[in-house]
């Protein structure tokens, strides 16, 4: 029970994240790019691959991991409005932009995950 607090605790903390995200990138960031769920689907993989290593060496253990694995980066992270967003920029026939928001979400998102985990490594 104590963990399921934990990651309802993250969670809330990682939804209001996304949504200032969001907002501040909706009033700062122009275009037809998807900004703000960019940024923090980012956020979220660097993050989590930093914490899914640190975690593999128990320097978080499973409280941690609860809070800010599981809750804060799960509700950070928003793989269903990215698909919406993909979905309907194809809809719209802007298959090219779709295509290229996909591959460039995916390939960062990786990445970044990969030099989260590295800083881990690095500390630990």
């Amino acid at each position: 029970m104590n963990h399921l607090l934990l990651v309802l605790l993250g969670g809330a903390v990682g939804a209001a994240a996304r949504y200032l995200i969001a907002a501040v990138a909706g009033r700062r960031l122009s275009g037809a790019f998807h900004w703000g769920t960019f940024l923090a689907n980012m956020a979220a993989c660097l993050i989590l691959g930093f914490l899914v290593e640190a975690g593999g060496e128990d320097a978080l253990g499973p409280s941690g991991q609860a809070l800010l694995a599981t809750g804060f980066c799960g509700a950070l992270s928003t793989w269903s409005t990215f698909s919406h967003e993909v979905m309907s920029m194809a809809d719209g026939r802007r298959v090219a932009g779709a295509a290229g928001y996909l591959l460039v979400t995916v390939v960062a998102g990786l990445g970044l995950s990969f030099a989260g985990a590295g800083v881990a490594a690095a500390l630990w």
